[in-house]
């Protein structure tokens, strides 16, 4: 991707999901789509109850057997600053078998979802890295090649909201690998 697209459409931070002012904000969901622990946990607590029964209404009508890997859905954000949440679950890392594939369609079907409901602006969290024991590195890399392929195709500013100082850095390292 030409550095200069990145580096006007892509910003990489470290901070609170729940309180960027943009138009979307990605929550790596788990299946039921009714909150868990981590950002997913987090995204739930700052939207409020409405979340939870915008998820339910998801399940009830579209996912009634949950969300499946790579898969998007989008509910409003209720009490965020974000106008929507879109919805991902991110694949559970296995050594023995390649599911890069999958975290990709987490980004992409994701960006696409934004753009098709208008958005100008969205934020990720890493996904998979936490408990699904994605190895960062790897999923920068993932990253990465769906920015690159992704951008041009998407009127999208894209914001990479890692938790930690630690995981900025790491993701900043790849990026400039590559």
């Amino acid at each position: 991707m030409a550095k200069d697209l990145f580096a006007r459409r892509v910003s990489v931070i470290t901070g609170d999901i729940t309180q960027l002012e943009v138009d979307a904000i990605v929550n790596a969901a788990n299946h039921s789509l009714m909150g868990g622990g981590g950002v997913d946990g987090a995204i739930h607590r700052a939207a409020g109850p409405e979340l939870k029964q915008a998820c339910q209404r998801l399940r009830d009508t579209d996912w009634p057997d949950g969300l499946p890997d790579g898969e998007v859905a989008l509910t409003d954000g209720f009490n965020l600053p974000a106008r929507y949440v879109i919805h991902t679950v991110g694949p559970v890392y296995a050594k023995t078998k390649d599911k890069s594939h999958l975290l990709a369609n987490c980004y992409r079907n994701a960006l696409a979802l934004a753009d098709k409901h208008g958005c100008r602006s969205i934020a990720f969290p890493a996904i998979s890295t936490g408990v699904y024991g994605y190895p960062f590195d790897e999923a920068a890399r993932v990253v990465l090649d769906v920015l690159a392929e992704e951008l041009p195709r998407h009127e999208l500013d894209v914001t990479l909201c890692f938790f930690s100082d630690k995981d900025t850095k790491a993701f900043e390292s790849v990026m400039q690998e590559g």
